[in-house]
């Protein structure tokens, strides 16, 4: 038996070998790499057993597995070219050569099972996208992100891949999270939530409008479980399991959250640190102090999912150090556990294929 990231057991995989899956981490990605992500991927073999092999530059990358004295337990594959933090759309094209283009080779190959980079969210998005396509049905890829909303966090689709989206998106993004919240957490039925300025049906701009009518129109038939708009400051309350939303507007409400969580943290440390019998407090609190901190932490979620193509992607937060590293390849190794390319394939294209021709917006390729 295996364990999704929520510790729900899962059965193992059918018709597959029993061989551990391969992960193909970017080593040069990442406000911290490589050296953070070199370190996390050691910790990776070595503390959760996965299989794990490194991309980038192999002076570097192998110089710094001799420090881990872990040259004979990662291997590392070679790519002269690197993404740059700050590229975007055009990187596949203009960096043909670089260690997420290569990792998305071998995984094409079959050399490796799933991506794992803390690398420019653009250009990773970009070159995963050209290079592994995306599932058939499936239009543009979207970014799951788990806010932290206790054991069972919410997760919300899409996390910032798609600026400009069309309505049919937003309904597709709809299954994609509700298929990612079945594999890495367990929920059996996903309850879905639109997010929008108001609660009341109708309210929002003409996307969250129209893409509120054909989620709507989905609920109804059992496709899913939509429970209609909600609005910002229900993120964080388990309101629902999916939270739906173009890439813009999702991205700024992650970054709204990550900001305001990291404020949160550090007005409470200065309230427990100002006065003595602060401190006194703050000591007898430690253990559940330690717990907040990791549930708000984006670290211990290991980064966001690309759901939507030939292959398992996870994108690492840009400033994720070793542990972040770590989680990330777990969170990967659950997903191909739990069979998440098998779930797309067999859940998304029939339902939007249905839903897109009863609406005469798109046909099932």
């Amino acid at each position: 038996m295996s364990a999704t990231t929520s510790g729900t057991p899962e059965p193992e995989p059918t018709g597959r070998s029993a061989t551990p899956p391969v992960i193909a981490v970017d080593a040069m990605g990442g406000d911290h790499g490589p050296e953070a992500i070199v370190h996390g991927a050691v910790r990776a073999v070595r503390e959760l057993g996965l299989r794990i092999l490194l991309v980038g530059r192999r002076t570097v990358v192998a110089s710094l597995l001799a420090e881990h004295d872990a040259l004979r337990e990662v291997p590392v594959v070679h790519a002269e070219d690197e993404l740059e933090m700050h590229e975007g759309a055009l990187a596949s094209w203009r960096r043909p050569r670089s260690s997420v283009a290569v990792a998305c080779h071998l995984i094409r190959r079959g050399d490796a099972h799933a991506l794992v980079s803390a690398g420019s969210t653009g250009g990773v998005v970009a070159t995963s996208t050209v290079r592994l396509r995306t599932l058939t049905g499936v239009m543009r890829p979207a970014l799951a992100v788990p806010l932290p909303t206790g054991d069972r966090p919410t997760i919300l689709v899409d996390a910032g891949a798609n600026a400009d989206a069309k309505p049919e998106m937003l309904v597709q993004f709809a299954h994609l999270g509700s298929a990612y919240a079945r594999t890495a957490f367990g929920v059996q039925r996903p309850t879905v939530g639109l997010l929008s300025i108001g609660s009341e049906p109708g309210k929002g701009n003409k996307l969250t409008r129209k893409a509120g009518e054909m989620l709507t129109a989905a609920g109804e038939s059992g496709a899913l479980d939509f429970h209609g708009n909600i609005e910002g400051h229900d993120l964080l309350t388990r309101a629902v399991d999916v939270v739906v939303a173009d890439g813009h507007t999702g991205n700024v409400a992650l970054k709204t959250v990550e900001g305001t969580a990291s404020f949160a943290m550090s007005a409470v440390q200065e309230a427990l640190t100002s006065t003595p019998l602060a401190k006194a407090g703050a000591l007898l609190q430690r253990r559940s102090l330690r717990e907040l901190r990791g549930r708000l932490d984006s670290e211990t979620y290991g980064g966001a999912a690309l759901l939507g193509l030939n292959g398992t992607v996870v994108i690492a937060h840009g400033a994720s150090r070793d542990t972040g590293i770590t989680h990330a390849c777990r969170l990967a190794h659950d997903l191909i556990s739990g069979r998440m390319d098998e779930q797309m394939r067999r859940r998304v294209p029939h339902r939007q294929g249905h839903w897109f021709n009863r609406f005469g917006q798109h046909e099932e390729r």
